[in-house]
């Protein structure tokens, strides 16, 4: 059975597409079937993929039920890499997903008829703790949790945490933390020195060994609608996320 994995942080800018977009590349380059599934409606990983915007169908219409996911599931430019596309109407599910029954498993029972075909399901999500966040970490065996190494991106971890707590105790129990990356890291900074011992502190057995690089290819490479590891392969940025993969594999 595949693993589905939530990618999420409340806080934004912190490097969640960028780190969907190119774990489940790198997942795709070692032979392994991958999907990314864009839950946020600035559509970024969509775009990061060479996707456009205005797919016939997409996620929207999976939570709404009027597609099902395999209805929307479009073949990437990269080979075992598979696309759930997002466009600019999903912020309408963060008002209409309330008030349906059972919305918060809407995703859960969408990936139930798919999930065995991918070795890797990614769940790109929203900067927000919102209903289309909840319902990724109702569907996901794992999160995540990008961390940008500054200050500022320390605030807000422990209410992830207790929202966490809250999905396992109420609505998904099998769902567990894979663990805290830390990312946009300058280790010539003192800055971003004392982000990571104190992550590491507070964390000690959640933080992933593998650190993501501050690296111009990373963030020039969505503009090519390419990930990093197609964009420059031998660039810091892409030896770093090849190294996650293989840590978050290792991680099981």
């Amino acid at each position: 059975m595949g693993t589905v994995y939530a990618i999420a942080n409340q806080k934004g800018g912190v490097g969640k597409t960028t780190t969907a977009v190119n774990l489940a590349a790198c997942v795709a380059e070692a032979g392994y079937e991958s999907l990314l599934v864009d839950i946020d409606p600035q559509s970024n990983a969509t775009i990061g993929l060479g996707v456009g915007k205005d797919s016939p169908a997409t996620v929207y219409d999976v939570l709404l039920g009027e597609a099902s996911l395999d209805g929307v599931v479009v073949a990437t430019a990269i080979e075992h890499l598979w696309l759930a596309p997002a466009g600019p109407d999903l912020a309408g599910a963060t008002v209409e997903l309330p008030r349906m029954p059972g919305s918060e498993t809407r995703l859960r029972e969408a990936l139930s008829g798919v999930r065995d075909r991918y070795a890797f399901t990614l769940l790109d999500c929203p900067p927000s703790l919102g209903p289309l966040t909840v319902n990724a970490l109702v569907a996901a065996d794992r999160v995540i949790v990008p961390v940008q190494s500054e200050y500022f991106a320390l605030e807000g971890l422990a209410g992830l945490l207790d929202t966490l707590s809250l999905i396992q105790r109420e609505l998904n129990p099998r769902l567990t933390v894979a663990g805290m990356l830390l990312t946009m890291h300058d280790a010539r900074t003192r800055l971003a020195q004392e982000v990571e011992r104190e992550v590491r502190e507070h964390f000690p057995e959640l933080v992933f060994d593998t650190v993501i690089p501050r690296n111009v290819r990373v963030g020039e490479a969505p503009s090519f609608g390419k990930p990093v590891i197609h964009h420059d392969p031998h660039c810091a940025g892409a030896d770093a996320y090849f190294e996650l993969a293989k840590e978050v594999a290792a991680r099981g």
